[in-house]
């Protein structure tokens, strides 16, 4: 989202007209970029407070008591066995989501008071001073290393996954075999299946959905406000599951693929969206209008001139959109009433003190997949698209 909006505000030429005019590098960045960049990044900030309050997955693998979160607490009280403890979880998922409202509130109070009410320092001018700089390997450590953290996680998964016998403090292990793969490998390919199934099913719609939002809005200029669509990345996932939950009871018959894909699409949608809202507003529409006055009609325009130049973008919120669903834990564990199992929810309940050999496999596969396409969606976006001729 980030990378977008930068596109927008023509960072070059702001960073050449600062520096022309004596500011520095950092006190370019300060005085200058932040206060346009900042307020246009408001949503992406507000859904990783969000996702930080009310996540429940990674509370379940790395330690659900120790202490419990609101969000595992009341996920325990929807998943107990007495339905009397329904109400009460409902009552914590009204709390979280007023707990999650007032944290936007704080954070746009703070944003508000920092570039609208306390703004002396924008207006300062050029301060020389010396730029007090972060000693190197500190720097190296947060701009590389936080980075390449998930790619060391996956080589170790690797000879977890293979490890026999690893006995403390062993560097490696000291025997190896793939006993476990074979354990696996049967109910991993329907696994797998599926996790590829509903990823596959909810990016294409959202896709689909998302590319008629976006040329509704540039042809009639009005759509839908940004805020709405971008309700389910910002509010918590139990408030909104389980009044899903409660509205499909009311529908006769068990069609948990359907609601399943409906609620992965609905988590999914909002990332497409927001990821094609930059190539789609920075898109010249000069380039249909020339191609409209050589006799194309409106499809072929779309198709010939505007799909090419967009086709970077559309492969990247596909892999996006992928990579989303594949992470579906509380959507699919809570529509799908266990029916539907995926890596995701299989590898968090190995995580919980199954076999690490086998928590590995379902780990390793979890991180692979989304790098597969991601991959693919790189080779797609960087292939030549053949040169058409427009006649008339």
């Amino acid at each position: 989202m980030s990378i977008s909006i930068l596109k927008q505000l023509d960072i070059k030429r702001l960073y050449q007209v600062s520096i022309s005019l004596g500011y520095n590098h950092q006190q370019t960045w300060h005085n200058v970029i932040l206060p346009l960049w900042l307020p246009k990044l408001r949503l992406a900030i507000f859904a990783v407070a969000g996702y930080g309050l009310a996540v429940v997955d990674v509370a379940l693998i790395i330690g659900p008591t120790h202490p419990s979160t609101l969000s595992m607490l009341i996920w325990q009280w929807f998943t107990d066995g007495d339905l009397t403890q329904l109400p009460r979880a409902a009552a914590g998922a009204f709390l979280l989501l007023s707990i999650v409202i007032i944290t936007f509130g704080l954070l746009r109070l703070a944003e508000w008071w920092r570039l609208s009410y306390a703004i002396s320092w924008q207006y300062k001018g050029v301060i020389q001073q010396h730029p007090r700089r972060i000693p190197s390997p500190i720097a190296t450590f947060f701009s590389r290393g936080l980075l390449l953290l998930p790619l060391i996680m996956l080589p170790i998964l690797a000879i977890w996954s293979f490890a026999l016998r690893w006995r403390f403090p062993d560097l490696l292990p000291s025997r190896y075999s793939d006993r476990f793969w074979q354990q696996q490998l049967e109910p991993l390919q329907q696994l797998v299946s599926n996790s590829i199934t509903l990823a596959l099913i909810s990016s294409i719609l959202a896709l689909i959905m998302a590319i008629i939002c976006l040329e509704y809005r540039q042809k009639y200029q009005r759509g839908i406000p940004t805020i709405l669509i971008a309700i389910p990345m910002i509010a918590p996932q139990l408030s909104l599951l389980f009044g899903m939950q409660i509205a499909i009871s009311f529908v006769a018959g068990q069609h948990f693929w359907l609601w399943v894909s409906w609620s992965h699409w609905l988590y999914v949608f909002p990332y497409i969206y927001l990821t094609l809202d930059g190539p789609w507003r920075s898109y010249d529409q000069r380039l249909d209008q020339t191609a409209r006055s050589l006799g194309l009609n409106g499809w072929q325009t779309w198709w010939r001139v505007k799909f090419p130049q967009l086709k970077p973008a559309l492969w990247l919120a596909f892999a996006v959109g992928c990579s989303v669903s594949l992470a579906q834990y509380l959507p699919t564990q809570m529509l799908g009433a266990g029916r539907v199992s995926t890596l995701t929810t299989e590898a968090v309940t190995l995580a919980s003190g199954q076999d690490r050999r086998i928590s590995a496999i379902y780990g390793l596969l979890q991180g692979l997949l989304p790098l597969v396409f991601f991959t693919l969606a790189m080779v797609f976006a960087q292939r030549k698209t053949s040169q058409t001729h427009i006649t008339r």
